[in-house]
């Protein structure tokens, strides 16, 4: 097949998805709003101008982001949401330009908010699916009255929708996607690679240090704030706590949390981490904290479960469709940071319960996440749609 993506090509979970075609003889072409060099064979790469998204975004020194460096994340994704709209139309020409050259048979936009946007706007003449993530119904498309007009004009455009959560399918029809698209959900990064992410021996990790992994970043809808005032209760109750925070080294936001509870002794700020390493992370780790007012089925908790590890999450829709409380997890308020502190140092006393829980998440994943059973799946959907 000749496949066009629309996705960032940044991101681990974009790779993970256009691998499976390169591996399998497809040919895969990716464009994206932000400069990248996807380590894949690619047939080609474009990189597509989105004003005020990916522009100034990286600053004179390389790669260090400038908007990161400056403004909260709230207030960068509140900025992006009010100004990238102006230049949808703008992009959706170029991207318009780049198909009539490579002539794909499908297009896939990995996200609504700005991919999808862009792709239904630049009216393609062959079928379009788009993946849901998330927030792209919850936090995104009320943002503005723009935002919430071109999710509207994107899922009145689409031929196929693909969501990572039940409850997202329920809401894009709330936001006119048309009852002859077509709708499956699969996990956002196509599923769990198990040869990469699987458990160790439970008996190890019972005898290590407790060890707590936060994998979240700052996201506008991860309650941070409220995770390390949680850390800072337990701090105190449970000896030799360890706390790693990928992707978070370098966050003047992080960093201000963890000083103002004084938490410099058992935290550690982690780059952003490959998967193999995030895999090692989940392994050693009994527990795993996200905490989000807004979420879909977040790849990391996925991965979590396949290794083994302990989850806590919001209380959210989306979530329960993979958690049951007391079970193979916990959920909680993410505004809450004495009932998060409650839970986590009760999963981090309770090995009996977190070893239960391992055994029916590596479970669950094997049967409803396995990354070559997803995709295979996927395949035969695009075969289908580009007859």
């Amino acid at each position: 097949m000749r496949i066009a993506f629309l996705a960032d090509g940044r991101s681990p979970i974009t790779i993970n998805w256009l691998r499976y075609f390169c591996e399998h003889g497809d040919e895969v072409h990716l464009a994206s709003f932000y400069p990248c060099q996807p380590p894949l064979p690619l047939a080609s790469l474009k990189i597509i101008h989105l004003p005020y998204l990916a522009a100034g975004y990286y600053s004179g020194s390389g790669d260090k982001r400038l908007f990161r460096r400056l403004l909260p994340v709230q207030l960068r994704t509140a900025l992006r949401q009010r100004l990238v709209p102006s230049g949808i139309a703008q992009a959706a020409s170029e991207f318009h330009k780049w198909m009539k050259q490579i002539h794909p048979q499908l297009i896939h936009a990995l996200r609504i908010p700005f991919e999808g946007m862009v792709a239904a706007a630049s009216d393609p003449d062959v079928p379009l699916i788009v993946s849901v993530w998330g927030n792209d119904f919850t936090l995104h498309a009320q943002a503005t009255s723009q935002m919430g007009k071109l999710t509207r004009q994107t899922l009145a455009r689409l031929d196929g929708l693909f969501a990572d959560c039940q409850r997202d399918i329920k809401l894009a029809h709330a936001w006119s996607l048309s009852p002859e698209c077509l709708r499956a959900v699969f996990p956002g990064a196509g599923g769990v690679r198990r040869e990469i992410f699987h458990p160790i021996n439970n008996q190890l990790r019972r005898s290590q240090p407790p060890l707590l992994i936060n994998p979240r970043g700052l996201r506008a809808y991860v309650r941070n704030d409220v995770f390390f005032q949680a850390i800072a209760r337990v701090q105190s109750q449970i000896a030799q706590l360890r706390v790693i925070c990928p992707a978070m080294q370098g966050e003047k936001q992080a960093q201000q949390w963890i000083k103002h509870y004084q938490l410099e002794s058992i935290v550690q700020l982690y780059p952003p981490q490959t998967p193999l390493e995030m895999a090692k992370l989940f392994q050693q780790a009994q527990v795993t904290v996200s905490l989000t007012e807004h979420d879909g089925t977040p790849n990391t908790l996925l991965e979590a479960m396949a290794c083994g590890c302990f989850p806590i999450v919001g209380d959210l829709e989306s979530l329960r469709e993979w958690i049951t409380p007391g079970i193979n997890g916990f959920v909680t308020p993410a505004d809450d940071p004495q009932i998060a502190a409650d839970l986590i140092m009760y999963a981090l006393r309770n090995s009996e319960l977190r070893e239960k829980a391992a055994q029916i998440n590596v479970d669950l994943i094997a049967a409803r996440a396995d990354y070559k059973m997803v995709m295979e799946e996927v395949k035969q959907i695009y075969l289908e749609m580009a007859k």
